[in-house]
């Protein structure tokens, strides 16, 4: 099988929903490898909600691909290589509504991800979504404007230049134990504060309590998007 290594898409919206992580709980959820990035003492990690349509190989013209609700759960994270240091993010898993990412992840292009069912109802600038995946529960909703506040940055436009510098994704392959990257980046780079109404992750809930606290959210929408599958070695 050919393998892709890199596929363009248009982003719809994207929420990146962030919580502030006990360093110590933090370091327990990582490979090895990695260790998490602290910021004013604390970790952070959270969710990518991507809403993404047009997916296609590079070379295959015009605006027909295929079109996916996907969540991802991850970390800040950095790692040392050849004596430098490096930051992006670890995904704990992947979830998608579409079956050709759960089928085809992780062997036709990086990127193994677990089937959900998505249920997003989207009314101008708020954002009500949830994600099923057999007992793995997320629901938010999400209101652009407003208020924003957040402990870890003092602007959007501190945590906007955050989120694009931590573009390269690491997981686990199908066997579980081999780590491959993905990075994700835009032509393009826009990002607007946002306030979260509620919120429930039964991936952050299930931590001991008060381990992992929200902290903000932000809000990307409308931009092109490359997804590119680095060669190791």
């Amino acid at each position: 099988m050919t393998v892709l290594r890199e596929v363009r898409a248009h982003l719809r919206r994207r929420l990146l929903l962030s919580y502030r992580l006990d360093p110590e709980v933090a370091r327990s959820l990582l490979p090895a490898r990695f260790r998490p990035q602290l910021i004013k003492g604390y970790a952070l990690a959270g969710v990518c909600v991507l809403g993404i349509e047009d997916v296609r190989p590079t070379w295959l013209r015009g605006r027909w691909g295929l079109r996916s609700e996907n969540a991802a759960h991850r970390m800040a994270v950095e790692w040392d290589d050849a004596g430098e240091t490096h930051r992006g993010v670890y995904i704990f898993e992947r979830h998608s509504s579409a079956w050709s990412p759960v089928l085809f992840g992780g062997r036709l292009f990086p990127g193994v991800h677990r089937k959900a069912r998505f249920t997003i109802d989207e009314s101008g600038d708020r954002y009500a979504l949830t994600m099923d995946a057999k007992g793995e529960i997320l629901a938010a909703d999400v209101e652009v404007g407003g208020e924003w506040r957040s402990d870890f940055f003092d602007t959007v436009d501190d945590a906007s230049e955050f989120y694009r510098a931590g573009r390269i994704g690491w997981s686990r392959r199908h066997d579980g134990v081999t780590l491959e990257p993905v990075v994700l980046a835009s032509e393009e780079w826009s990002v607007e504060g946002a306030r979260m109404r509620s919120l429930r992750s039964s991936f952050f809930d299930a931590l001991p309590p008060g381990a992992a606290v929200f902290d903000s959210v932000v809000v990307m929408r409308n931009l092109p998007l490359t997804l590119s599958a680095p060669r190791l070695g």
